[in-house]
């Protein structure tokens, strides 16, 4: 690893704690002690606990991607096959929070994100659904506001993946995976829109495999996201520090454990953990998530 990555980096190497997969993703961490994460081409939805094999949390998820949490520590999930946003429900029922922006069917949601307003952010690329099928000539992020009400907040982008926000939630910042493979920034403003779109971070690299794709921020406001090689590492001026590198190329990474120092990688056929020295910026629901199972 570069030294820079000694500033970060706690574990010696990574440790494997599940295999057998055929496309990880989604990992998202309960305050209650275990992880779920999905298995992208099988559409299920795992639940991991320590010393454990992982169970089926959910099947037929409807190519589940991202999850997160809403404020009241319900799951929110990107369902990329059924072209939705879905909630698990406290009695095990699906509700849809999202599936059309302005009449149109949405494209592929992708990744999914909660502010501490309760508004849902997504991305909803558009590279994956047949020209004939598609409704929005747009790959975009979208929010879900409180009232339920749908909009456009990116809508310039050419193929946007994982998305995270700063800890202090007034930048927002987006995986563009294709051929300008970098990490868009833009400024939340205080009405949930966003401005002011730059380029904070360019990702493009000679390396054999993987994509701008996953992304989380630690307490410090350095930006972990997953690509070429593994997970890249930048302070919040953009400066990168290295690359974390592991056994499989992650596609997600989410912060755990009760100090929040533990990141888990989905990478590939595997997930894998490792301890980190700052903590990651915590989720505006994990209060809410603590004690309900």
């Amino acid at each position: 690893m570069p030294d820079r990555l000694g500033e970060i980096v706690e574990s010696a190497e990574p440790r494997r704690l599940a295999t057998g997969f055929v496309f990880t993703e989604g990992p998202l961490w309960h305050p209650n002690g275990y992880w779920f994460f999905v298995d992208v081409r099988r559409s299920i939805i795992y639940r991991l606990f320590p010393r454990r094999m992982p169970d089926i949390a959910r099947e037929n998820s409807g190519g589940s991607n991202g999850l997160t949490f809403d404020l009241e520590g319900r799951i929110v999930i990107c369902e990329g096959d059924n072209r939705r946003i879905t909630r698990l429900e406290r009695d095990g029922s699906i509700a849809v929070l999202a599936d059309r922006w302005e009449g149109k069917r949405l494209n592929r949601p992708n990744d999914v994100i909660c502010r501490s307003d309760g508004s849902i952010y997504f991305t909803n690329p558009g590279g994956r659904i047949d020209p004939s099928q598609r409704e929005i000539d747009f790959s975009g992020v979208h929010r879900i506001m409180p009232n339920g009400t749908v909009t456009a907040v990116v809508t310039d982008m050419e193929y946007p993946n994982g998305l995270a926000f700063s800890p202090d939630e007034n930048v927002l910042y987006v995986a563009n995976t294709r051929r300008s493979m970098h990490i868009a920034a833009y400024d939340v403003n205080p009405d949930g829109t966003v401005s002011n779109g730059r380029v904070f971070a360019d990702m493009s690299s000679t390396e054999p495999d993987g994509v701008p794709d996953g992304m989380k921020v630690d307490s410090l406001g350095r930006v972990y996201c997953t690509g070429p090689g593994g997970c890249w590492v930048f302070e919040p001026d953009g400066t990168h520090l290295g690359i974390i590198r592991l056994p499989e190329i992650p596609a997600n990474c989410a912060w755990g454990d009760p100090d929040y120092k533990t990141m888990l990688f989905t990478a590939r056929t595997s997930v894998y953990s490792m301890r980190l020295k700052t903590p990651g910026a915590r989720m505006p629901a994990a209060a809410a998530v603590r004690h309900r199972g």
